[in-house]
């Protein structure tokens, strides 16, 4: 069954220069039926969002800001996204924005059922970024859909965090809340208990593509490659070390 996403962009907060690679993640979790960014167009600051908003078929919505210090966008925004609610043309919605004012709008979204994926950048509050199922920093999308070998030199260190003691406690406590009578624990279950746990967690914060590289480089933990007796991929399971 093929997933409908609202993808909502707040044009006053989120950089133009990464949109090509933000529609392309946003695929990975579905169609993006309905692509609206907002802002006040006739303000030059957003004169770099007209050209890619063409590529990418995204539908501008001009909102001008009636009152001086009150941000109208989010207005608009929060207005258009019950309206998408309510018609049930979509099956869940992508808040892309740093902005802290929708928090509740994606508590209130995900109350309906509906799955909410916030992309924005790290200096985006916590609050705004735990209401949502799954939270996505625009600065590890840079480079997308290069070879490893070219990302990984244009790669900063200051964008990669380091894997800290918090981390690792963390993946190892997740381990051990799904893992079988001998410890093991079926990686795709990890995965997704971490993303309930911490809806930021991802492993190309830490400079790794996927899970597995990631918890590999970790000396805490085993990893197991099994037979799928179901398909062609084996299957990863993962356990902590004694």
């Amino acid at each position: 069954m093929e997933v409908r996403l609202a993808v909502l962009i707040d044009g006053d907060n989120i950089p133009s220069a990464y949109v090509k690679e933000m529609m392309e993640e946003i695929a990975k979790y579905g169609n993006p039926t309905i692509k609206r960014i907002y802002g006040d167009w006739t303000k030059p600051h957003l004169a770099k969002w007209k050209n890619v908003l063409l590529e990418n078929a995204v539908n501008p919505i001009q909102q001008y800001g009636y009152t001086q210090g009150k941000n109208s966008t989010d207005s608009a925004m929060i207005i258009d996204a019950m309206d998408i609610l309510y018609s049930e043309k979509v099956d869940g919605f992508c808040l892309v924005s740093s902005d802290s004012d929708f928090t509740r709008l994606a508590t209130r979204l995900r109350e309906a059922g509906m799955n909410v994926i916030g992309i924005g950048e790290k200096k985006t509050p916590d609050p705004f970024i735990v209401a949502c199922d799954r939270f996505i920093y625009i600065e590890i999308l840079k480079g997308q859909g290069k070879d490893q070998t070219t990302k990984e030199k244009e790669t900063k260190k200051s964008d990669v965090d380091k894997i800290t003691s918090k981390v690792v406690r963390l993946i190892s406590s997740t381990i051990s809340d799904v893992a079988d009578d001998d410890g093991w624990a079926f990686l795709g279950d990890v995965g997704s208990l971490l993303q309930k746990k911490q809806p930021n967690f991802d492993s190309r914060n830490y400079g790794f593509q996927k899970l597995t590289p990631m918890i590999n480089s970790i000396d805490k933990f085993e990893i197991e490659s099994r037979e799928n007796q179901r398909g062609k991929y084996k299957l990863i399971y993962v356990r902590n070390k004694e």
